[in-house]
């Protein structure tokens, strides 16, 4: 707001040259200078001097009245300012897979929320490769996903590991793989369900040598249901003999829906779980305090790397 304006009012409220310079820490003389400049700007006199002090003109009752007005938006803006300001540096932009929002960045979430009401939260929930599409766009600040194997490395961006995890193979109430401990070739002759396919369009993610000997990740014809959704994948399974491969940390939540989890007689592939950054925003103090939030988080959640 403008200095003259603020300095008129204090006048007006104090009544006096000397107890508006006291309020506003300046000296009178100096004070007294602004005022007729004021009034030499707006052309019309503004105070009248009395045996109390200081009245204000007609003129002056009415700038008093609508610089009142101007404070009161002015003051209203900045906090406008100050709360939308408070929204976007404390906001979360974060990508996660499904399993991860299940086991802790769902409970993450709604903490951070409780410590940051004003907070704007955005979490995009899909397989690595979408998370990786949105990272290198801007769209989030970082994701927790499984590790891509044979990630290009122009993509700029770095991996922070959380832990390791293996792969569990899932079905049905009632399902003949669960009478007994079965071989993935048991497994295998069944149909197969995933939430994790990926799409054409991400072959550029990977290295040029990768993208042949890798090439069975992008072979949509190996599953008889896929979908970027994981609640679809279970709906579909709890109706069919289809067995859901997916990481074996979701046994229990999995349990809770009716759906088992076949013993396998053979280890099971394991892969590395850990948050995604651009190299470039890694050492951002927002990014990094993200990062401790999600370690935190993951503490005790998720088996060690």
């Amino acid at each position: 707001m403008d200095k003259l304006l603020i300095q008129f009012m204090a006048v007006a409220e104090a009544g006096s040259l000397s107890g508006a310079a006291q309020a506003l820490f300046i000296t009178q003389p100096t004070l007294t200078f602004n005022m007729r400049k004021l009034e030499e700007t707006l052309g019309v006199p503004l105070l009248v001097r009395s045996s109390r002090g200081v009245e204000l003109t007609p003129y002056g009752e009415t700038l008093y009245q609508n610089a009142r007005l101007m404070r009161r938006l002015y003051d209203n803006t900045v906090k406008s300012i100050e709360h939308q300001k408070g929204r976007i540096e404390q906001g979360l932009s974060i990508g996660s897979g499904y399993s991860w929002w299940t086991l802790f960045i769902r409970d993450m979430v709604v903490e951070y929320g409780e410590r940051h009401p004003s907070a704007r939260v955005h979490v995009s929930l899909g397989n690595q490769l979408r998370c990786m599409d949105q990272l290198l766009s801007g769209d989030i600040a970082l994701f927790v996903a499984h590790e891509i194997e044979g990630l290009n490395r122009s993509t700029g961006a770095r991996f922070l590991p959380l832990g390791r995890v293996e792969q569990g193979y899932f079905v049905r109430g009632g399902h003949p793989l669960l009478d007994r401990p079965r071989s993935l070739a048991e497994i295998e002759t069944y149909p197969a369900v995933t939430s994790a396919l990926p799409e054409i369009r991400h072959q550029r993610f990977f290295e040029t040598w990768s993208r042949s000997t890798g090439a069975a990740a992008f072979d949509q014809g190996k599953y008889a249901f896929a979908s970027n959704s994981l609640q679809a994948c279970l709906d579909y399974v709890e109706k069919t003999d289809a067995v859901l491969a997916h990481t074996a940390v979701m046994g229990e939540e999995f349990q809770r829906r009716g759906i088992g989890q076949i013993e396998v007689t053979e280890p099971t592939r394991q892969n590395r779980v850990g948050i995604y950054v651009l190299n470039e925003r890694a050492a951002e103090p927002r990014v990094t305090e993200l990062v401790e939030w999600i370690r935190r988080a993951a503490a005790g959640v998720m088996p060690t790397a």
